[in-house]
């Protein structure tokens, strides 16, 4: 406990899933966290298991694909709390979208050209959007830690859900050339790289990716990660135990990965 004692921690994609849990966990480690995503509901349901959890916080509504709903929230995270000292974007959609917007997950020969910008918003200008800014006041006070969740589908090819695997990919390297960029400034910028994880994000394909025939298909676990596991991976390198990785990728898979 107290990982991250003193530190603010501004958490994207809050409301649910990865997010969630680590505005939970960051919050139990010590951190005050603000927590931003698109559903109020889902943001008072986060809040309120950390103030359970007897951790403090507030959470703010923005759609992060909008820039200038971006620099709403920031301007209220600083202006309540005075800094940013942990930037942890998780905001983004993936497997579960296609049940409401069609051809979002598609291979790119069947990928409407509105579903590629819409899914690059969500995914990619809206990690861009945030940390353009956040990175202006970590600045200012010469210290941060930038932590984005990507997937192991940035790190190699998929069957489909090719724009996903496109802003995955793309956070990568946007987050290992911020981590070059900005390492004279003392902002260290790393990303976690998860395999499937049991969220609303994937629950639909989760039976079959890990069926009882053949659970190991995708991981050799046999089982989809928590999203708890994800989020403590994404502890280490937002606290100072990690005080010496900027432009790492952590895989956070079961293993899936580790197979040629």
């Amino acid at each position: 406990m107290g990982r991250l004692n003193g530190k603010i921690a501004l958490v994207t994609g809050a409301g649910t899933g990865i997010g969630r849990a680590c505005m939970v966990m960051f919050a139990k480690e010590g951190a005050t966290v603000f927590g931003v995503s698109r559903t109020q509901s889902n943001l008072d349901e986060s809040l309120r298991l950390t103030q359970a959890a007897g951790g403090q916080g507030s959470v703010f509504s923005a759609d992060l694909s909008q820039p200038e709903q971006v620099e709403a929230a920031i301007n209220q995270c600083v202006a309540t709390y005075g800094r940013i000292d942990i930037l942890l974007n998780a905001a983004g959609v993936g497997y579960n979208l296609r049940e409401t917007s069609e051809g979002s997950m598609d291979p790119v020969h069947s990928t409407p050209i509105d579903k590629w910008r819409e899914v690059m918003a969500l995914n990619l200008d809206s990690v861009f959007y945030v940390s353009r800014l956040v990175i202006r006041q970590m600045k200012t006070q010469a210290k941060g830690a930038i932590v984005n969740v990507a997937s192991i589908f940035g790190l190699g090819g998929a069957p489909d859900a090719h724009t996903y695997t496109a802003t995955k990919g793309a956070i990568i390297n946007l987050t290992r050339s911020m981590s070059v960029a900005y390492v004279d400034d003392n902002i260290r910028c790393n990303v976690v790289a998860p395999g499937f994880v049991a969220t609303q994000m994937v629950e639909s394909v989760i039976p079959m990716l890990f069926s009882a025939e053949n659970p190991k298909l995708i991981s050799p676990m046999g089982r989809p990660a928590t999203p708890d596991e994800v989020a403590y991976a994404c502890l280490y390198l937002a606290s100072d135990e990690a005080s010496y990785c900027t432009g790492s990728v952590l895989t956070v898979d079961g293993g899936s990965t580790a197979r040629a």
